[in-house]
């Protein structure tokens, strides 16, 4: 494998900024750009030349919010470590920051050691773990403590779920002190779990059951109570808090108004949420199913907020919350009852695409795509500027970008380990066409030619704050 490439030509866009340049790629690192054209450009030499003319190259993406090889309602995500990574390669994105999972009852390291055992060895690409903490005592405490010094620094925790993920105010606020302590960054899903179950069981007994009501009774109104109490929590705590896949006008209302006083208060959204709308839950024949996660998705008047909060950085990262459940044989466990239909979604071959048809359909710009896709997460997760950026010394994660390229995302040609697409049909333009991983090219001119094992785990340092 040559160990340095140049690739000429091509628009590197950052998050800072555009310019025509070459790249000089070295043993997994940049090692230099050069504005095209110029001496300093034609003065790079390598054992391989890429043509990047007419094509962006861009960072790869880092999805700070997978979930490969979850066990939920009685089944498991249906992508493995090794072929969620390689769908994701296939997308352009280069880093993903998957969910280690507590068991009630079990440590934090069990938790953590089990999620390095399903991934070692495994992944395409690069990958890092956060820690779901579902079980606050004085042990769980101070292993968050160990968990930071080693590289594992947020923990999420779940407002909803009651009975597997669960965590009243009580231990969200023991956890929130303890990561002012040492460093670490909560990350929470905000939505009232308790009033939730309740509306379940009404709708149920009522013989509302079919997956439109999944959306019905995780209304807007409890993920924008949840986010308030999260926030004054955190507010309390002196902790800066993440709230995962916001969904909801109001929930974004609670982040800006915390913003606006200046506390260190963060929101991710899901190219579902700015995509998909209540029209999907609501498809007949069940095929709603294929669209149940948590939060839900909403009605479409939803998106105009969530583009906006992209566009002031009131929402500054935008994850996929990769979760997919075949509709065949897992989301089918919820004919009769929308409760008992496993949570979550395919996307993580997604998103690269659809935040580039956003650019193109005027809802943010090029240098925002990156931002939000790419930069952000790293910063916030502590990966950069190893990940998230084109700069000397970063790794050479780096994405040769059509953007003219048509395709239609479809079941038939994606590469997640699912049998349907939570966008079949949809047409976008902008495709990835070849995508290095640490130097090393993972997708070649539409062609996969990495390998299980090539992605190494990388652990990350504190949360680098954006205000």
């Amino acid at each position: 494998m040559s160990t340095s490439t140049v690739i000429r030509g091509g628009l590197v866009i950052t998050a800072s900024d555009e310019t025509h340049a070459d790249i000089l790629m070295e043993d997994g690192r940049i090692a230099a750009l050069a504005a095209s054209g110029t001496p300093a450009a034609e003065a790079l030499s390598a054992e391989r030349t890429v043509d990047a003319t007419g094509k962006y190259v861009i960072p790869g993406g880092v999805d700070a919010h997978t979930h490969m090889e979850l066990p939920f309602g009685g089944t498991f995500a249906s992508d493995t470590f090794e072929t969620g990574t390689r769908a994701a390669a296939w997308g352009g994105t280069t880093t993903i920051v998957d969910f280690a999972v507590q068991s009630v009852g079990h440590g934090l390291r069990e938790g953590l050691d089990a999620w390095h055992a399903k991934a070692e060895g495994n992944c395409a690409i690069d990958y890092a773990f956060h820690m779901i903490v579902s079980d606050v005592n004085e042990d769980t405490l101070k292993e968050m403590d160990l968990l930071v010094e080693e590289g594992v620094t947020s923990f999420k925790q779940f407002m909803a779920y009651p009975g597997v993920f669960y965590s009243d105010d009580g231990q969200i606020l023991r956890a929130m002190q303890r990561s002012a302590d040492n460093g670490g960054l909560i990350m929470m899903h905000a939505e009232n779990g308790i009033a939730i179950d309740v509306l379940v069981e009404q709708a149920l007994a009522r013989g509302e059951t079919d997956p439109r009501f999944h959306g019905e009774v995780r209304k807007a109104l409890l993920e924008a109570e949840a986010t308030h109490r999260a926030i004054r929590l955190a507010q309390v705590a002196g902790a800066p808090l993440y709230v995962v896949h916001v969904s909801a006008t109001e929930a974004v209302a609670e982040l800006a108004r915390a913003r606006d006083e200046g506390l260190p208060v963060f929101g991710e959204t899901c190219p579902q949420y700015l995509f998909l709308s209540t029209d999907n839950l609501a498809e007949p024949d069940f095929e709603g199913a294929k669209y149940v996660c948590s939060t839900p998705l909403r009605p479409k008047e939803h998106q105009a907020a969530l583009w906006r909060g992209l566009r002031t950085n009131d929402l500054q990262v935008v994850s996929t919350d990769h979760c997919p459940f075949c509709f065949s044989g897992q989301k089918e466990l919820g004919r009769g009852d929308f409760s008992k239909i496993p949570n979550g979604l395919p996307g993580v071959e997604n998103r690269m695409d659809l935040l580039h048809q956003a650019v193109l359909d005027g809802h943010i710009s090029r240098r925002r795509w990156i931002e939000i896709a790419c930069a952000t997460p790293a910063r916030m997760f502590g990966l950069y500027p190893k990940k998230g950026t084109i700069a000397p010394g970063a790794d050479a994660d780096v994405v040769i970008y059509d953007p003219a390229a048509e395709q239609v995302i479809s079941a038939d040609t994606h590469h997640m380990n699912v049998d349907y697409s939570a966008y079949e049909g949809k047409r976008v333009t902008g495709r990835v066409e070849t995508v290095f991983s640490r130097g090393v090219p993972v997708v070649t001119d539409r062609e996969y030619t990495g390998h299980a094992g090539h992605g190494v785990y990388t652990p990350r340092s504190t949360c680098q704050y954006l205000t």
